[in-house]
């Protein structure tokens, strides 16, 4: 396309944002703000997400999950300010999965007075947003805002490139993989691991943690192959698959999200891999599905939560959410996105009002009574702290009351590991305003 075309097309670009997210608000107002007093203005939320494109499902599932835990906040009357009850308003930007259609969106975001931007499906996406927003921030004093991450877990994000703007709800790829390998510390029936991953720098940084720790914690194993593949590209894993068989490994490490792990384990399941997968999400996103009972017992997962994990007051909120999207294919709650809206509200309220500035340092060093379990912003990176679980797929019954996405699949805890084990030194050197 003609350079002297482009400014014009990204003008449009921001322009049918806009009006996408004005419909957008308007249409889910009155669903996210029952109980919000008559003309209160709203604190705005935009969540910049892929919901066209390869990774749609993981990008609808985002909005799935914030629309519920806004509707939860709104339903108690939202969020206590100095003008009073306010509120949240969430409002959705598709990027389409790319850094370029992210920053558009991002510009279309602040045009439409966002307080805060949410993001996490990419890290690639997330490095762009830190950038934009730093870059926002500094030019328009009147109109900061804070950039919330619930999912793009590259380390780097919350050390060398942490912002004072940027708060990450998730644990990231090291501390995932601190996780994984205590179990697979335990597991002496891996003599050979593979890791295949997406090449960007999420992958890249799962492949690294997982070659480091696993020659700490279990040097027995031998590395049998390692390979990275373009992300949300690859239609047939089976070239992959043969590799892997070939290669005579008893375990496969990926990273892999979205269609890239379904289609994998898929792949797997159809071309007669036998052994376990350490996923970092291989419990929804049609993953258990695709793979079936070649599955039980052999794909593992890490996250902050799982459905049976027996904590009272998380089921009763994912008893919720379920009764919110009864469909099987909406399936898919994750525990963070409710502990990161609900930590954004009392940090407003601690501050009085959504102020970036003051809200940061409401948030910094926060403890918080989450569910399921209490969690803590660390004050020197924006990193938060928490519990994992490693859980490891199984048959629904028993303890398996829950199943995944209606596929009669479930999982259930292989171990937990406390905050406090999974808690790594940052390198981050914040400058604050």
């Amino acid at each position: 396309m003609p350079s002297k075309n482009r400014p014009v097309l990204a003008l449009m670009r921001v322009l049918a944002a806009g009006a996408a997210s004005l419909l957008f608000a308007a249409a889910h107002a009155q669903a996210v703000a029952p109980s919000a007093a008559p003309g209160a203005e709203p604190i705005r939320l935009a969540v910049i997400e892929a919901t066209s494109g390869n990774f749609a499902n993981a990008g609808e599932s985002v909005l799935r999950n914030l629309r519920f835990a806004v509707e939860r906040v709104n339903a108690r009357g939202g969020v206590k300010t100095a003008q009073g009850m306010r509120p949240l308003l969430l409002a959705a930007y598709d990027s389409k999965g790319q850094a370029d259609e992210a920053l558009v969106m991002f510009r279309a975001a602040t045009d439409d007075k966002a307080h805060f931007v949410l993001q996490g499906n990419s890290s690639a996406v997330a490095a762009a947003l830190i950038d934009a927003t730093n870059k926002w921030n500094e030019r328009n004093a009147q109109q900061r805002v804070l950039f919330l991450n619930y999912s793009a877990v590259d380390p780097t994000l919350t050390n060398e490139r942490c912002s004072f703007w940027h708060f990450r709800f998730d644990a990231h790829a090291d501390m995932r993989m601190h996780a994984l390998t205590e179990a697979l510390r335990e597991d002496k029936g891996v003599k050979k691991l593979y890791l295949l991953n997406q090449d960007y720098s999420f992958g890249q940084a799962v492949a690294r943690a997982a070659r480091e720790q696993v020659a700490a914690k279990r040097p027995d194993i031998e590395l049998v192959g390692e390979e990275l593949h373009p992300v949300g590209r690859v239609r047939d894993f089976s070239p992959y698959v043969t590799k892997i068989v070939a290669s005579g490994a008893d375990a496969v490490i990926t990273g892999n999200w979205g269609t890239d792990l379904s289609l994998l384990v898929k792949a797997a399941a159809d071309g007669g891999f036998k052994g376990k997968f350490y996923t970092f999400y291989g419990n929804a996103l049609s993953a258990p599905a695709a793979i079936g009972d070649a599955g039980v017992g052999k794909v593992l997962a890490v996250a902050e939560w799982h459905y049976n994990a027996g904590e009272p007051g998380a089921e009763a909120i994912y008893n919720a959410f379920r009764a919110r999207y009864p469909a099987p294919r909406d399936d898919y709650l994750n525990a963070r996105f409710i502990t990161m809206i609900d930590m954004l509200a009392a940090a407003i309220e601690r501050a009085g009002s959504p102020d970036a500035v003051a809200v940061a340092r409401a948030m910094e060093g926060m403890r918080f009574a989450a569910k399921p379990h209490d969690v803590v912003m660390r004050a020197e990176d924006h990193q938060l702290l928490s519990p994992l679980y490693v859980f490891r797929m199984a048959k629904q019954g028993g303890a398996v009351k829950y199943d995944v996405e209606g596929s009669g699949y479930g999982f259930i805890t292989e171990r937990r590991i406390e905050a406090r084990a999974v808690t790594l030194p940052s390198s981050c050197k914040m400058v604050r305003p």
